[in-house]
């Protein structure tokens, strides 16, 4: 299994406009579902997704972590629709 710190900071270091935009980011491994849980957060948005092992595993070996990359966009899509004024 892999240390929840090592993968958080792969993470970011794969995404580093996650750092940038101010998003929070954490992961625990779920034992129940067998994956990772990976929760971002910006603001008032909040997003939960699941990044299995074998994703894990290509995040950790420098790989683009596909699913990931598709819920932070829509994080960022989402943060990008709010006027700047709220």
């Amino acid at each position: 299994m892999y240390d929840k710190a090592e993968l958080c900071e792969k993470i970011r270091s794969i995404y580093p406009d996650i750092g940038e935009c101010g998003i929070d980011i954490d992961v625990n491994y779920d034992q129940d579902q067998k994956s990772w849980v990976v929760y971002l957060k910006k603001d008032k948005h909040e997003l939960k997704t699941f990044l299995e092992d074998s994703d894990a595993e290509r995040c950790l070996l420098g790989e683009k972590c596909v699913g990931l990359g598709i819920e932070i966009a829509q994080l960022k899509a989402n943060i990008d629709r709010i006027p700047k004024d709220r």
